[in-house]
C-alpha cells in the first residue's frame, strides 16, 4: 500500500512539474509585446475600454477607438493623450451593431495604421431588470452588442490580420454564471463566450489567439449609464452599491492590466477577479446549491412591476441611496472614466 501511494505521487508530482513547465514554455513561445501595436477597441470612449485604451498605448501601442458618441470619443482622445503625450488615437464613430459601420470603420483603421494588430470586442449594454420586466427586445439588443457586434468587428478584421494578432472577447462573470435581475445580460454575455471559445480553436491554427475575458464587478462608473426597468430607484441603488463595494469590486486599472498580460501570452481565458474565480468555480462543482444561494439573492431584490415598456438610464433613477458613500467608489471611477460628462470645458 505504501509502494502504491509512493508511486502515485511521484506521478502527480511529475505529471504538475510537467503542467506548469508546458504552460510556462507556451506563454513564452506565444508572446508578442504590445510595442508597435496598432490595438482596435469597440466601446472604447468610456469605461473599461478607455482604460485599456490607457494601458495598451503606456505599453507602446497605438489604438482607435469605435464608439456611438462623437462627443464622447473626442474626451477619450483627450484623456489617451493627456495620459501619454504623443500617443497615436484615432477615433471612428461607429454602432458595432450595424454591418456596414463595420466594415467602414475597419476601412478606415486600415487607411491610417496600415494593420489591425489586436481587436478588443469591448462594447456591451446592462440591463437591470427583473426578468419579469425583461422583453423580447432587451434579449434582442443584448444579443446584438454581446454577440453580433463582436461577430462583425472579427469578420471584417480576421481576413487583414497576421500570424501573431490577438482577438480579445469582453464577456463576463454573467457569461460564466446566472445572475439574478441579468437575465438579458448574461444571455448575450453565455453566447459571446461560446462564440469566442469556438473561433480560437479555428483561428489557432492561423497563429491569431483568441482571449476570452470573464472578468467580474469592476469599478469603472458604467452603472450610471446601465439600463434600468421595473422599480427603477431600487433596482438602480442595488446595481450602484454592488458595482462600488470594495470587497467584491476591483478596480478598472487594474483589471486592464491582467487583461492585457493575458493577451501577450495569448491566454485562453481570463477571469481577472478572485471573487469571480471563486463563483464560477462553485458554480461548476455545486450547480444546485448555487440556485440555492441564488434565489435567495433573488428574494432580496425588488420585486417586478407591470410596467413593461419603460427603460430608464441609471443616471436618470438616482436616489438618497445610489449617490451616497455606498457608491462612492463608483462615481470616482466614473470621473476618471468619462461615464460622467464634465461640468466645464476644463478636463478633470
Amino acid at each position: 500500500m505504501n509502494t502504491l501511494s509512493s508511486s502515485f505521487l511521484k506521478r502527480l508530482t511529475f505529471g504538475l512539474i510537467g503542467g506548469f513547465t508546458y504552460a510556462m514554455v507556451r506563454d513564452q513561445l506565444r508572446f508578442r509585446s504590445m510595442k508597435k501595436a496598432v490595438v482596435a477597441i469597440t466601446g472604447g470612449s468610456r469605461g473599461l475600454g478607455l482604460v485599456l485604451a490607457k494601458e495598451f498605448v503606456r505599453q507602446g501601442a497605438s489604438v482607435a477607438l469605435l464608439a456611438r458618441d462623437n462627443e464622447e470619443l473626442a474626451r477619450a482622445k483627450k484623456i489617451v493623450e493627456l495620459f501619454v503625450p504623443g500617443a497615436d488615437v484615432l477615433t471612428i464613430e461607429c454602432d458595432c451593431t450595424k454591418p456596414h459601420q463595420v466594415d467602414q470603420a475597419v476601412s478606415a483603421i486600415l487607411r491610417y495604421f496600415g494593420k489591425i494588430d489586436v481587436v478588443v470586442n469591448n462594447a456591451g449594454v446592462i440591463t437591470t431588470s427583473p426578468i419579469a420586466n425583461t422583453t423580447k427586445k432587451d434579449f434582442e439588443d443584448s444579443l446584438d452588442v454581446h454577440f453580433w457586434a463582436p461577430y462583425y468587428m472579427n469578420r471584417a478584421c480576421i481576413p487583414h490580420m497576421k500570424s501573431g494578432a490577438r482577438i480579445v472577447n469582453i464577456s463576463s462573470i454573467g457569461g460564466m454564471v446566472p445572475v439574478p435581475h441579468h437575465a438579458a445580460y448574461c444571455t448575450g454575455k453565455f453566447a459571446l463566450r461560446g462564440y469566442s471559445e469556438s473561433l480560437r480553436l479555428e483561428l489557432m491554427p492561423k497563429g491569431i489567439y483568441v482571449t476570452t475575458v470573464c472578468p467580474g464587478l469592476m469599478r469603472t462608473g458604467s452603472a450610471r449609464n446601465a439600463r434600468v426597468k421595473g422599480q427603477f430607484k431600487k433596482e438602480h441603488a442595488w446595481f450602484s452599491m454592488m458595482a462600488s463595494a470594495p470587497l467584491i469590486t476591483m478596480s478598472a486599472e487594474r483589471a486592464a492590466r491582467k487583461i492585457v498580460a493575458a493577451i501577450k501570452t495569448g491566454k485562453a481565458e481570463t477571469n481577472v477577479s478572485t471573487p469571480s474565480r471563486v463563483m464560477s468555480l462553485f458554480h461548476s462543482h455545486f450547480p444546485g446549491i448555487y440556485a440555492d444561494f441564488g434565489s435567495i439573492a433573488n428574494w432580496m431584490l425588488p420585486n417586478p412591476t407591470n410596467d413593461l415598456r419603460t427603460t430608464l438610464e441609471g443616471k436618470d433613477a438616482e436616489s438618497v441611496v445610489s449617490r451616497s458613500v455606498l457608491t462612492s467608489l463608483g462615481e470616482r471611477a466614473a470621473e476618471r472614466n468619462n461615464e460622467i460628462p464634465p461640468q466645464t470645458d476644463q478636463m478633470h
